[in-house]
């Protein structure tokens, strides 16, 4: 079962990708040309019980609420599709009726990787005014108010969609992670009015009612369980035909090398990942993202496997039950229970509000029922951050708390239940032309601790630097355009600003430079210890000896004050200045997005107002049109 995802097949954003074909912003307006505006159209047509919900999702979290709105829309009685944004064809938008968009916002405002193609096209200029008359719609927004540009995709795409003539429903939702009960504090009262719009509008049909919510929907899919053997090999090494990749047609790239590049007695195990992609004809530029389709481990997938009493080795192919909901790409025809387990399904995962809704179903223990619908309560809220966010309880903990309800849960309410597994995505550390035939992956193994017994592991990062190269093994991946894009001049210089695993996109693009001999890179890395944790150390010493680099260097702990990358621009923002304002130079920060990008900006802004002379007021409005200019871009993640 080998699908392309259509979004592989960009070549020419110029050309507007709509997700599936090329079409020109002249074809948009001739398919426009063909549709009767909202006052024209047959009474009747308003009784279509159809609506569509396409979310950008970069963690699962907009893909979770998407699909709880969906479920609460067949409660309804809508006929419903859900969709990630850049898997719906764009053109097709001004046939719909009723649509929900839920949308994250990721880093310093940045649309989640699976809208990005949608978002170049819907911010197009040249779209007629009235291209989405027929449109009705709602925004809900998730985001986190600690980030400078809170919840900004979803302001943009509601006021957007209503200068395409889209008629909103009600007021853009923005939902905030911050909040005491987190998200759902706004996504519920939010959907309470969004339902009491959509039904005056839409009457519930003659003879029918809302379904209950104590009424247990039907299973995402049937399962039916087979005989044949599976050969899963086949499978794992894809189909690589036609050289297009995407998550369910992965190029399985070898395994070269998995080394350490912090010291042994540092408190983070860095690596520098290794993978060899002769023969795949990928390419790349600096700035790029791979992206891993990870496993769970195998200690966790027998523990899931034994609470749950399954046998790993049970085969099952599944069938649709709903026509709105396509079956997955990412799994074989026939498949085991431990493959869908590996594979697919997030274990590990922190559960959601939704998660706790659908356990309800399958409680009949008095005390484990009580508790789960306080959880699912607003008032509950608190307790289940406390619970689960807190300290990273996971979706295999829950269940092995509530050992009477997950005993009832049948094997095909899995699909429901458990979220699928999600890609994870890494700015590519290496140069195609400095290391032809290969990605490089600067990655942090991610490890801490909560007040729960076991130390929380990221899954992708722990699987990852767990496997050995001499075993021949073989990685899923597939390349994404990235948020970055440099200068193409060689004559411009470039300031880049990233600390820790902040420096792996600007690693490839000082190694691509300097393979060209190019000057004018200016890197300002920042991290703990100069001897422990200070990467590519012997890489950039001999790039600065050869004039290829200047580095300035922060290393916060080697000192009694601490110093950070912008202490750094602080002490040399004369010179900073001078490229920016006599040689256009191009400004860059990749990292962590907390305080780091903003604390940076400000210190650039200090450089601004000291050295060009400008008030506050004018050195904020001289970084916004540099921004605009594209020569101020971030590239951020929490």
């Amino acid at each position: 079962m080998q699908h392309k995802h259509p979004a592989e097949h960009v070549n020419n954003l110029n050309d507007v990708y709509v997700f599936g074909e090329v079409c020109v912003v002249e074809e948009w307006c001739k398919v426009r040309k063909s549709f009767l505006p909202r006052g024209d159209r047959k009474a009747e047509t308003m009784g279509d019980r159809k609506l569509l919900i396409l979310y950008g999702s970069q963690t699962g979290t907009a893909q979770d609420v998407a699909e709880k709105i969906s479920r609460e829309a067949k409660r309804r009685h809508f006929s419903t599709r859900v969709m990630s944004l850049d898997s719906y064809t764009v053109a097709n938008l001004l046939q719909e009726e009723l649509v929900i968009f839920v949308c994250a916002t990721t880093g310093q405002g940045d649309p989640p990787d699976n809208m990005k193609l949608f978002w170049r096209f819907i911010l197009r200029k040249n779209l007629p005014s009235t291209s989405l008359l027929n449109l009705k719609y709602a925004v809900l927004g998730l985001g986190d108010s600690s980030y400078q540009k809170f919840n900004v995709i979803a302001k943009k795409l509601f006021k957007r969609i209503q200068q395409l003539g889209g008629e909103s429903l009600v007021p853009v939702g923005l939902a905030d992670d911050q909040h005491d009960l987190g998200p759902d504090a706004v996504v519920y009262p939010w959907l309470n009015s969004l339902w009491n719009c959509v039904l005056g509008l839409y009457p519930i049909p003659s003879g029918l009612e809302i379904i209950p919510s104590h009424v247990r929907p039907p299973p995402r899919y049937n399962v039916i369980y087979s005989n044949k053997g599976a050969d899963l090999s086949d499978f794992r090494l894809g189909n690589h035909g036609d050289n297009v990749y995407s998550q369910s047609n992965p190029f399985y790239a070898r395994l070269m090398s998995n080394d350490r590049v912090t010291s042994e007695d540092h408190f983070q195990d860095v690596r520098l990942v290794r993978l060899d992609i002769q023969g795949s004809n990928i390419s790349f530029s600096p700035g790029d993202v791979v992206l891993l389709a990870p496993q769970n481990s195998q200690e966790t997938v027998n523990e899931f496997i034994q609470h749950m009493k399954l046998s790993p080795d049970t085969l099952f192919s599944l069938q649709q039950n709903d026509p709105d909901i396509p079956l997955p790409t990412t799994l074989p025809d026939v498949c085991t229970v431990e493959y869908l387990l590996q594979h697919y399904m997030d274990i590990n995962s922190v559960p959601r509000r939704s998660f706790f809704e659908l356990l309800v179903y399958f409680a009949d223990n008095e005390l484990e029922k009580e508790k789960l619908e306080d959880f699912c309560t607003a008032e509950g809220q608190e307790e289940v951050y406390s619970y689960c966010n807190r300290v990273k309880r996971t979706i295999l903990e829950v269940l092995q708390d509530f050992p009477h309800t997950s005993a009832n849960i049948p094997f095909e309410y899995l699909f429901d239940v458990v979220p699928q597994l999600q890609p994870r995505s890494f700015s590519i550390a290496s140069s195609l032309q400095a290391h032809p035939g290969e990605i490089q992956i600067l990655m942090a193994v991610v490890q801490y601790r909560t007040k729960l017994f076991r130390p929380r592991r990221g899954v992708c990062s722990t699987w990852l630097a767990g496997l050995d190269p001499s075993q021949g093994v073989h990685v899923p991946i597939w390349v994404k355009r990235g948020t970055i894009s440099f200068p193409k001049d060689s004559a411009t210089p470039v300031i880049m600003v990233g600390p820790g695993t902040g420096c792996a996109p600007f690693r490839s693009f000082i190694q691509e430079r300097s393979s060209n001999l190019i000057p004018g890179n200016i890197l300002y890395f920042g991290c703990r210890n100069k001897d422990k944790d200070f990467f590519c150390e012997s890489e950039w010493t001999s790039l600065v000896e050869r004039g290829l680099l200047t580095l300035y260097t922060a290393f916060s702990r080697d000192q009694d004050d601490k110093v950070y990358v912008q202490h750094r621009i602080q002490e040399s923002s004369e010179a900073l200045w001078n490229l920016l304002d006599k040689h256009n130079a191009y400004f860059y920060i990749a990292g962590n997005a907390k305080r780091m990008p903003d604390d940076v900006r400000d210190a650039l802004k200090a450089a601004v107002q000291k050295y060009g002379g400008k008030t506050a007021v004018e050195a904020d409005k001289y970084l916004l049109q540099l921004d605009q200019k594209k020569r101020y871009q971030a590239e951020t993640w929490s």
